[in-house]
């Protein structure tokens, strides 16, 4: 890191912490010893989506968080937890070095988040996505989530089979 006083190319860290998604640096020069700060962002490749129609567009998480408040109003959901699946979105591919996405894929992710948090909204958003035509697949749908939700537990079958 080039010293901002007098160009020098060598610096030490003094201090580093978190900030803002962020992590803040003070430095020292090792030549003049000014001190600064610097802050580092990771870069996250350009994420394109392929929508169903074949076009392809930039991955906007506000896009995807305005998507998933629909289903999450009047719900107990807060906003980090919205914010938490965009990024979790968005991490997903990044980790994977994907470049793009198809659609689908993204909504399947946030299914499988929403899930974990709130049925309702899993619901909601899944009817959306899911395109539903008729009632008759809407009604399928709950009853898979009824059925899944009121299976017996293996693991609680085999601490009541062995007591």
């Amino acid at each position: 890191m080039k010293c901002p006083y007098c160009g020098f190319d060598d610096s030490k860290v003094i201090d580093s912490r978190p900030k803002e998604n962020k992590i803040k640096r003070r430095r020292e020069c090792t030549k003049c010893l000014a001190r600064f700060t610097t802050f580092e962002a990771v870069e996250k490749p350009l994420l394109m989506v392929e929508k169903k129609s074949g076009m392809y567009e930039p991955f906007d998480s506000s896009k995807l968080i305005k998507g998933i408040y629909s289903a999450i109003k009047k719900r107990p959901v807060t906003y980090d937890q919205v914010e938490d699946i965009a990024n979790y979105v968005e991490n997903h591919f990044a980790n994977d070095l994907k470049t793009v996405a198809k659609s689908r894929e993204i909504g399947e992710l946030v299914l499988e988040k929403l899930r974990e948090i709130d049925l309702i909204a899993y619901i909601r958003f899944a009817s959306v996505y899911e395109e539903f035509t008729d009632i008759a697949s809407f009604v399928e749908m709950i009853s898979e989530l009824e059925r899944k939700n009121t299976a017996p537990d293996d693991k609680l079958l085999e601490v009541n089979e062995n007591a």
